[in-house]
């Protein structure tokens, strides 16, 4: 019988519920001294004067204790396991949100003039050079919000390319049937449609993909999205071919960055033919991960479509000072507000740089390790289509179990899930990229008594189903709240608070 020690909680018929912030307040209470008006008071019009809002009255010491007693109830990447697969959920190094605090950095506005804001410049110029190598690529541009805004950059910058050279008729964009959800929703908003090319046990197809390119035609044909290594976990053995494939045909190779935690510093995607790329700097290098952000998902592309990268663009000039080129004349112009979620990109920069070469290297080799440790001692009760080392099948930085002899005892994949929780593991990605499957990514970060620890968790449940099947199939059963009616909160959300009497 597998032991796992469970972190014991008050039952939740012994804990009282927390009040919602609006049932505590106290009236008459503010925790916030306003400064004496420094201007002439001017009344608002009647005509504009609403009915006030109903925000609640609060001292800043009930207000802290509201929170704070709300955020022990949380799951979070500093306090728990959470190996969310494709999302990269790694500690965010302490010293980045040092960098990122300077007064320096963090005090500037994004108005001031180039010659005020040499150091910011500087950082954002080394920045984008250094995520250039890394890639294997020409020229980055840091300006994309987030991975699926850098996809949607990097499409324009290809569709820019063809308009420019009389090719405008290229308007489809094949992809894997294991991309992300955001690629055809990043080529439906550049106007492009999406042919599905079909993985095999992982791999590209690359029959599939030849008589994809025949039927849509290789004039028509702008480029073809691969995450690589796959949502599967696998590098693409292929990926080589893949390139001379769809360069023959005229087309573009774009690598969804997504998982680069398994190749930076180890292989460059422009090595392998890659024509652009975005990263995930909050995947990748540690920056913020989740809450809708703050996230930044830069591109780098080849000398070819350099010139059609947004504006305004870092630079270094002869004398070696920086400035922002704002007037490139074949560019796609601006995608978002100034120069990119520069606050990100300092801790972005922090990362690399205290990694360095070798350090970056060590990333990716620990993941993969972490990785393929987790599958190998979990292998026997959790199922994996993809992974089998008498094969010489080993998966890269995240894998996929799809655990059918579990479920077929009686319990669904959500109820496993559900069960994670009570052990103070957060539960990986799920159904995807097939049915019933668990995808598990542990990252570099966690050390091997985090992982034993969730392979502990792990053969428990599986005992768990096997003597005890109720436990699971009720869990969580140690959390604050029962086991929520996620899809109910979703299409029906309550937004407001009403005060019943």
């Amino acid at each position: 019988m597998t032991t796992v020690e469970v972190t014991k909680k008050a039952s939740r018929a012994d804990k009282p519920t927390e009040p919602l912030i609006f049932e505590k307040q106290v009236e008459g209470q503010t925790g916030v001294d306003f400064p004496p008006l420094d201007v002439p008071k001017t009344e608002i019009p009647s005509g504009t004067v609403g009915n006030g809002i109903n925000l609640p009255s609060f001292g800043q010491h009930d207000v802290m204790g509201h929170y704070t007693h709300l955020s022990d109830r949380n799951f979070s990447v500093d306090g728990n396991f959470y190996p969310l697969g494709s999302c990269t959920m790694k500690h965010n190094p302490r010293i980045n949100e040092w960098a990122a605090a300077l007064p320096g950095f963090s005090c500037l506005h994004p108005l001031q003039d180039d010659d005020t804001i040499q150091g910011a410049l500087r950082l954002l110029y080394e920045t984008r050079t250094m995520l250039e190598e890394i890639a294997g690529l020409h020229e980055v541009s840091l300006q994309p919000a987030a991975g699926a805004h850098g996809e949607f950059t990097a499409l324009k910058v290809i569709k820019a390319y063809y308009a420019d050279h009389g090719q405008s008729r290229r308007t489809v964009v094949l992809a894997a049937d294991t991309a992300h959800g955001t690629n055809p929703a990043s080529c439906t908003m550049c106007g492009a449609s999406v042919q599905t090319v079909r993985t095999e046990q992982g791999q590209t197809d690359l029959e599939h993909l030849k008589e994809v390119i025949a039927h849509v035609g290789a004039d028509n044909i702008a480029a073809f999205m691969i995450t690589n290594p796959s949502t599967a976990g696998l590098f693409d053995v292929n990926i080589k071919e893949i390139a001379d494939i769809i360069h023959e045909a005229g087309a573009m190779l774009y690598v969804d960055g997504a998982n680069m935690n398994a190749m930076v510093g180890l292989i460059r995607p422009g090595d392998f033919g890659a024509d652009a790329m975005h990263y995930n700097t909050h995947k990748t290098f540690s920056t913020p991960h989740g809450g809708g952000g703050p996230g930044s998902g830069p591109i780098a592309v080849t000398e070819t479509l350099a010139p059609y990268l947004p504006v305004p663009q870092v630079m270094m000039a002869d004398d070696g000072s920086f400035y922002l080129d704002r007037s490139r004349e074949k560019t796609i112009g601006k995608v978002r507000s100034f120069i990119g979620q520069f606050g990100v990109l300092v801790r972005c920069w922090t990362y690399i740089s205290a990694c360095g070469p070798d350090g970056l290297k060590n990333v990716a080799e620990t993941a993969v390790l972490n990785a393929n440790y987790l599958a190998a001692r979990l292998q026997d009760l959790y199922a994996m289509p993809y992974f089998n080392p008498s094969e010489g099948k080993f998966c890269a930085h995240e894998f996929v179990t799809v655990p059918r002899d579990l479920l077929d005892k009686g319990v669904t994949l959500i109820d496993i899930a559900k069960r994670m929780i009570d052990y103070g593991v957060h539960p990986p990605t799920m159904h995807w990229p097939v049915h019933d499957c668990f995808m598990v990514e542990p990252t570099e970060t966690e050390s091997k008594q985090a992982l034993d620890h969730f392979v502990d968790v792990m053969r428990a449940i599986a005992e768990e189903i096997s003597m005890d099947i109720e436990t699971v199939q009720n869990a969580p059963l140690e959390s604050d709240i029962a086991r929520a009616d996620e899809v109910g909160a979703a299409r029906k959300p309550v937004i407001a608070f009403v005060d019943s009497e």
